[in-house]
């Protein structure tokens, strides 16, 4: 089974690299984006896209069921949490009165 090992490690490598280039995306909406909505709205997608990539390239690189049995658990605790943590940050923004942006506010 050598060629399963050679194939295996540069698609982990792969899949690292794309998680990481979403995940820089994700964080460069956060420095750039104006408001609370639309930072919560970049990080809720590319950080859960980024991070499945990024999961997904570590249980492909993990040698042991135990590891593998880890990061898929939480690959399903992310995929189950992040969607309601970014709804309840900004159902509290709108809630405390926070306006979203607007051009007339530059």
């Amino acid at each position: 089974m050598q060629w399963i090992d050679s194939v295996k490690d540069p698609a982990a490598m792969a899949l690292i690299l794309v998680g990481l280039f979403f995940l820089v995306v994700a964080a460069i909406g956060v420095l750039r984006l104006p408001d609370i909505y639309t930072r919560c709205h970049a990080v809720s997608l590319a950080d859960s896209l980024g991070a499945f990539f990024l999961l997904a390239g570590l249980s492909l690189h993990a040698s042991t069921n135990m590891v593998l049995v880890k990061i898929l658990a939480v690959l399903v605790l992310l995929y189950l949490l992040n969607p309601a943590i970014a709804h309840l940050t900004v159902r509290a923004a709108h809630r405390s009165g926070l306006k979203p942006w607007s051009r007339e506010d530059t």
